[in-house]
């Protein structure tokens, strides 16, 4: 037999073989295949649902509490669209997406919390689905998790938060600003760091604005919180914590981490708010678990809300989540 034929017989058998195995079978979420996971791990579905219910075209935030429709740029994320089109479209075509009427206003000023250390890969996608589906202003997730939560919310406009020395503060500047730079590599949007509270307690402020200069111009262009961790400081040193941050050209002070001994107070809020002025942001974090200790942070002056009970807040449906 002469090798042409071989070559034949061997093309043939292949052909063969293909066709008895059938298309390659491959999951799709937003924007990508799913294929995420540790130690060769591949999810059999997807990480966010993207079902397609009854009456309503197929889109990635469509659920009972939601409302999205043709407007909405969650569902119809501005990417999909040229530059005339957006041009024909005109300014009222071009919204957010707008939560179910039992979520409110306060949705958008939630960051959607899960920092817990045992935090799994499907705890993460249901994150985002919920995050989605309830409009929140971002997922805040744990450095490792940015990528996958980068690419689960591809395409909406919910943003990602991640944590830098987080949670003791305790890291050397160019420690926060290598992380906060490999974050931002990764698909963070937004950027919470724990300041170096040890220094404060000890005075030295100069080691404190310069830790938090550090993230600021490793983060340029990006959202930066400063986590001051009320619950270990006395009055005088909230308010220094406040204005070393204001200096440093911070976007947000933010109370806790949610690892501390107490979390987020009205009095500290209202505090914070006094000394940083209306122009920066306030986050209250740490214990919000109802909407009544929502609505108190937000008239104490809070901008943003970090907590893991966010659905519980914005549906009014008891509490829920974890000390965050």
């Amino acid at each position: 037999m002469h090798d042409e034929d071989i070559k034949k017989i061997a093309k043939e058998v292949a052909k063969i073989l293909k066709e008895k195995e059938g298309p390659a079978k491959t999951f799709k979420m937003p924007g990508d295949s799913v294929n995420i996971g540790t130690a060769g791990k591949v999810f059999q579905s997807p990480l966010v649902n993207r079902g397609k219910p009854e009456g309503k075209k197929e889109c990635f935030n469509c659920g009972e509490e939601n409302t999205c429709g043709p407007d909405c740029q969650a569902c119809n994320p501005l990417n999909k669209f040229s530059a005339s089109e957006i041009k024909e479209m005109g300014a009222d075509r071009i919204s957010f997406c707008n939560p179910g009427s039992s979520s409110g206003q306060v949705a958008g000023m939630i960051d959607h919390t899960l920092l817990k250390a045992n935090a799994t890969q499907e705890e993460i996608g249901k994150l985002c689905q919920e995050a989605r589906q309830y409009c929140f202003a971002s997922v805040c997730v744990n450095p490792a998790y940015v990528a996958l939560s980068a690419r689960l919310l591809k395409g909406s406009p919910v943003k990602v938060c991640t944590v830098i020395g987080f949670p003791l503060g305790s890291t050397t500047p160019t420690i926060k600003a290598i992380e906060a730079r490999d974050a931002m590599a990764n698909g963070a949007d937004e950027i919470d760091m724990v300041i170096n509270i040890g220094a404060l307690k000890s005075g030295n402020d100069h080691l404190v604005l310069e830790d938090i200069k550090a993230v600021r111009e490793a983060t340029r262009g990006k959202v930066l919180k400063v986590i001051i961790e009320t619950a270990y400081l006395t009055k005088e040193e909230k308010i220094r914590a406040c204005r070393l941050s204001k200096e440093a050209n911070a976007d947000f002070v933010k109370t806790s981490t949610g690892f501390g001994p107490t979390g987020a107070t009205a009095d500290d809020i209202r505090l914070m708010r006094e000394t940083v002025g209306p122009a920066m942001g306030v986050k209250a974090s740490g214990g919000i678990k109802d909407t009544k200790t929502a609505e108190e942070m937000i008239k104490a002056g809070a901008t943003r809300l970090g907590t893991s009970a966010s659905i519980a807040i914005v549906t009014g449906k008891g509490g829920g989540g974890g000390k965050y």
